[in-house]
């Protein structure tokens, strides 16, 4: 088994090495064919000039593709590879044609970039395809079994459906059955252990068990697993110590995400301003209702403030009073709202927010205070998340989608909370870049997840 993963990661890594190998090829091609001749008035390379010119474009798309997810085959799904293989030289190109500008003391040409693009854009297609038939031939999917506790094993087969490609659930198996009972059918044929909602206790005689005979185990973890994932290890004594701290941020990482979020919301206020500007216009033209839509939300601590939006919903979808999700299809939704909400046009007010400081750019969705006391009455850790700031896209949004269950979502955000590093702000800004252009990011929440939050955690 040690082998056969050690192959397969190899395997990974030259078919990645190619993919970018060939996307270079492609632009050094228009580089000596197109783009120097034209800086060749203004600069001249040599040999370890035009080296630093494709390296540090090799460089630029290694650091794209990886961070979006584009060498991750096997992992994500085909179309998500191939989606982030497109994102990824699509930034990278637009930093070399300025980079190309910058030397040539004038805008190039934008022809020959564009024909890198299109040439890109069909290898990544080919490429993309050939790594996912190549994996899934000699890779199967991996023959799982399933340990599950008290709670319905529904929620957790769905999410596997989704990956047959590279998950298949042979079996389950209840905790009640015994731990004895499982050990020894998971040693006989299974290339892994999904462990899901079972007592702690259990759990971690099992995972002893499997960690002794080196086989992979897939757990789920509980809020008290995230936590302890953020603690930091000490070494006081002749024992490792995990501390778990009362507060979130220091006060240096507050004062750098603070620095962040003032440059970055006027830059983008100042770049939007001619968006914001249309999209008020068209939204007071099509029923004289008001342009923002202002809401009380909780940010840190559950302090109150009103969030803006450009309004996307008639003007009396909430005339009763009562607070509710946006839902599939919801008739609340006026065309000109779908269209602002797909784009999230909607959200760019928020950037005013984010100056006041009322929200950050990254960090836990801000709600309502109305939602919040419904999911605390089934979920009290929920209020965890109002350690930071709220913000206008997190991790929950990146790895995530909108009809995510609260529970799930929690687990996401804390995540994030207990992991933070300005790095980490920097990395979810660029993948949040990623899911604006994904339909399912922006869907609605089903009935059954508004009144299903979760049943009681095991302790």
């Amino acid at each position: 088994m040690k082998r056969l993963e050690s192959m397969k990661r190899i395997i990974i890594l030259q078919l990645s090495l190619l993919g970018l190998c060939l996307q270079t090829a492609v632009y050094a091609y228009f580089w000596f064919e197109s783009y120097y001749p034209l800086v060749l008035l203004k600069l001249k390379f040599y040999i370890n000039g035009h080296i630093l010119i494709i390296g540090i474009y090799f460089v630029l798309l290694f650091f794209f593709t990886n961070t979006y997810g584009g060498l991750k085959i096997g992992y994500l799904k085909h179309s998500e590879v191939f989606f982030s293989q497109i994102f990824s030289f699509l930034a990278v190109n637009v930093i070399s044609y300025f980079q190309i500008s910058l030397m040539r003391n004038w805008l190039a040409p934008i022809g020959p970039m564009l024909q890198v693009t299109a040439i890109q854009f069909v290898i990544s297609g080919v490429w993309t395809y050939f790594c996912n038939t190549f994996y899934r031939s000699v890779f199967p999917p991996r023959e799982m079994l399933l340990v599950y506790g008290e709670r319905s094993i529904d929620d957790i087969m769905s999410k596997f459906a989704t990956r047959k490609d590279k998950f298949n659930i042979v079996k389950c198996m209840n905790i009640s059955e015994g731990v004895t009972a499982i050990e020894e059918e998971a040693v006989k044929r299974y290339d892994a252990v999904v462990l899901w909602d079972i007592s702690t206790q259990e759990r971690n005689k099992l995972l002893k068990f499997f960690y002794g005979r080196s086989i992979r185990v897939y757990m789920m973890p509980k809020i008290t697993d995230v936590l302890i994932q953020g603690s930091e290890q000490l070494h006081f004594f002749d024992t490792p110590i995990f501390l778990t701290k009362e507060y979130s941020l220091t006060v240096e990482q507050r004062a750098v995400k603070r620095l962040i979020d003032i440059v970055c919301s006027l830059l983008l206020i100042i770049i939007t301003s001619p968006i914001m500007l249309v999209a008020a216009l068209i939204i007071k033209l099509y029923d004289n209702g008001p342009v923002l839509y202002k809401q009380v939300r909780c940010t840190r601590d559950q302090e109150e403030f009103y969030i803006m939006k450009f309004r996307s919903m008639r003007v009396d979808a909430e005339k009763d009073g009562v607070a509710r999700l946006a839902a599939k299809n919801d008739s609340r939704i006026t065309p000109i709202g779908k269209f602002i909400r797909a784009v999230r046009i909607d959200e760019l007010p928020q950037l005013f927010n984010i100056l006041k400081g009322e929200m950050s750019f990254i960090g836990p969705r801000p709600e309502r205070p109305e939602i919040i006391a419904q999911y605390v009455e089934e979920m009290p850790e929920f209020l965890y998340r109002m350690k930071v700031k709220a913000g206008l896209a997190g991790y929950a949004q990146v790895y995530g989608k909108y009809n995510t269950t609260p529970y799930d979502k929690l687990k996401l955000d804390l995540a994030y909370i207990e992991n933070y590093t300005v790095w980490l702000d920097m990395k979810l800004m660029l993948l949040t870049l990623k899911i604006l252009f994904r339909a399912e990011s922006t869907e609605g929440v089903d009935s059954k997840q508004i009144t299903a939050l979760r049943q009681e955690e095991d302790k």
